[in-house]
């Protein structure tokens, strides 16, 4: 990691975390405690709190209970230094790739001509530098989310967020851009946190997964993947891969999420 990485990157810590809506808990009790620059995946059923954790380390919606703390410090409003990625690209139709990209350093006060160099550094990195002047329509889905991927990071924040970022991708898709990511993250050494219900992606992605309970969401498991990087596109090629895949699922069969 250079030492700019490291300066760019935030260590997340939650402690006791309740969140309720009205008499519904939707997370109970969850404690966690995420390194700078570390790139971990939360994994649980629908419905578990993995977003509502996001939300709430972006200090986007209020906790009920509990401490947040970013940096070692209580986290009372927005977090600014952050970039976050949904599973909907969420691009503007009328804006090309590079535009679109653009908008978060037009938004944010930033120079433009610094931005746009930054921009072109992350699509080569993407693999989509020849798609800068196109339109989202003209895009595939792939590469929809790469721009959405390089629109989080124009800005380099400290936290990357992202929410079943490759949930509407089709498998080799997901796969590519999966490696792309990781390569990313491998230079830049952002702080990640990774929504994702795929074991595989999970696995294949994280220096830790925590895997979730349902509802009311709590941590049960944490796993270290002690796996060499970059990763290959097939992890079976790993003994150990198994071993992580066959614990989060013993995690889930305790929980009832998973019946056979």
């Amino acid at each position: 990691m250079t030492a700019a990485a490291a300066h760019a990157a935030a260590s997340i810590e939650g402690r006791r975390l309740i969140k309720t809506f009205g008499s519904f808990t939707a997370v109970d009790g969850l404690t966690l405690n995420i390194r700078s620059g570390e790139f971990v995946s939360l994994i649980g059923p629908s419905g578990c709190g993995k977003s509502t954790f996001m939300l709430m380390a972006a200090g986007l919606i209020p906790i009920s209970q509990g401490e947040l703390l970013v940096n070692g410090k209580q986290l009372t409003s927005p977090l600014t230094d952050i970039g976050i990625v949904f599973q909907d690209h969420l691009l503007l139709e009328f804006r090309t790739a590079m535009e679109n990209v653009l908008l978060q350093a037009e938004i944010r006060g930033l120079p433009l001509e610094p931005a746009r160099e930054r921009a072109l550094e992350l699509f080569a990195k993407l693999g989509i530098s020849h798609a800068a002047d196109r339109y989202p329509k003209q895009l595939s889905g792939g590469m929809r989310q790469r721009v959405s991927i390089a629109r989080a990071l124009i800005h380099n924040p400290a936290v990357l967020m992202m929410d079943e970022p490759f949930g509407a991708l089709d498998a080799i898709t997901r796969t590519q851009i999966r490696h792309d990511l990781e390569l990313l993250w491998m230079e830049q050494a952002k702080t990640v946190v990774f929504i994702t219900h795929s074991i595989e992606e999970a696995i294949g992605l994280s220096d830790r997964v925590l895997v979730m309970s349902p509802t009311p969401g709590r941590i049960v498991d944490e796993i270290a993947i002690e796996l060499p990087r970059p990763r290959p596109a097939h992890l079976g090629d790993y003994p150990s891969f198994n071993h992580y895949a066959d614990r989060i699922h013993d995690a889930f069969r305790r929980f009832g999420v998973i019946r056979y």
